[in-house]
């Protein structure tokens, strides 16, 4: 058995659809080369990533009395059966016992079809589809990972500037409760020059209406934006500089915010930084 002869082999013991002749020819092969283990462990890694990357499905319902009925109906020792030519059939002499019996003994003494090849035809059969499947498999992973990366690279502003001050030296962060009893944390960082509100347990305003980010300093309220909450979670990017001792605050405004420039309301948020 040569090294391909043998990958044949292992694809099909990766996938267990070996027959047991071909299993002992495998277990053989690798005792007589230890060197091929490695082409048996490639292929075992491959099936087991392929088991892990399908999600179960139920087997239909009439698997069972299908399965056993083509096995009613399919030989169970190996063999490769041919029907006769129909030709062959019309040029013998129905009643010639001798030509019949010289069939029958060319028939009993003649190799299944193709001989030896004809045994390896399934397990080149497998190792072409172990192979479309590995294929699968990384077209799989690889998009995969794209949409990974996709997802990253289209992260929202608001999170990456909250990332970005996370990971900073100098980040601070400030909470008060909510009246809802849910959170809101202000995040920033000089050195980042961003500020980020996170909140959860935030109610979710109806589309005439926004939540509206102010700086307020000292007496002076400066806008930063709006933002709406989704599922009582909201994650806020302040536009504008944000000075030493500021206080975070937020009000109920308009749809796009409040036309003079100024809070029209009460803040529901308001987060002193100093």
């Amino acid at each position: 058995m040569n090294e391909n002869e043998f990958a044949e082999l292992a694809a099909g013991a990766a996938l267990g659809a070996l027959s047991p002749d071909d299993q002992q020819r495998y277990h053989a092969a690798l005792v007589a080369n230890p060197e091929w283990q490695r082409i048996a462990d490639a292929d075992a890694a491959v099936a087991a990533m392929l088991a892990e990357g399908v999600a179960p499905v139920a087997p239909p319902a009439d698997l069972r009395s299908s399965l056993l009925a083509r096995i009613a109906t399919t030989p169970q020792n190996g063999e490769v059966f041919v029907e006769p030519a129909a030709a062959a059939g019309s040029a013998r002499e129905p009643d010639s016992e001798e030509g019949d019996d010289q069939a029958s003994t060319e028939s009993s003494h003649r190799p299944a079809v193709g001989g030896e090849t004809g045994a390896k035809a399934p397990a080149r059969r497998l190792r072409v589809l172990f192979a479309l499947a590995a294929c699968l498999a990384l077209l799989v992973g690889v998009g995969v990972g794209t949409v990974a990366l996709n997802d990253y690279l289209n992260r929202p502003a608001s999170v990456v500037a909250l990332q970005e001050i996370q990971s900073a030296d100098d980040a601070q962060q400030a909470s008060v409760e909510l009246a809802d009893g849910g959170t809101a944390t202000a995040h920033w960082s000089a050195s980042v020059g961003e500020a980020v509100l996170v909140a959860d347990g935030i109610a979710t305003l109806p589309d005439d209406q926004d939540y509206e980010l102010w700086f307020v300093r000292g007496d002076q309220p400066i806008s930063a934006g709006v933002f709406e909450a989704e599922d009582g979670e909201a994650t806020a990017l302040l536009s504008g500089d944000m000075h030493e001792g500021d206080v975070i605050a937020v009000t109920i405004e308009q749809a796009g915010g409040s036309p003079d420039g100024s809070p029209t309301t009460d803040p529901v948020i308001a987060i002193p930084t100093a």
